[in-house]
């Protein structure tokens, strides 16, 4: 883990921008199947808050937990890792 990286703190990709102060990030990781052993994709979708609508489709975020800010929303983006190339 790195210096700058906050504890708890995951890293995905905005799915979806749509909405106002709001995002859709999506975490990709790969997990063993129970029976066989062979690692499969998967895919967390997190609602997350983006208080000055600065991050867009395509960009790597780091997000942080946080207290509920709505029924779906409880992480927030701490920083911009990667800006999408456009």
């Amino acid at each position: 883990m790195s210096d700058t990286q906050v504890k708890g703190a995951k890293v995905g990709v905005v799915e979806t921008d749509v909405r106002d102060k709001s995002r859709k990030v999506v975490i990709h990781y790969k997990a063993p199947h129970p029976k066989y052993g062979k690692f499969v994709s998967k895919r967390t979708v997190l609602h997350v808050h983006d208080e000055s609508n600065e991050s867009h489709i395509g960009d790597v975020v780091e997000i942080v937990q946080c207290s509920p800010i709505s029924k779906t929303k409880s992480w927030k983006i701490s920083k911009i890792i990667e800006k999408r190339s456009v």
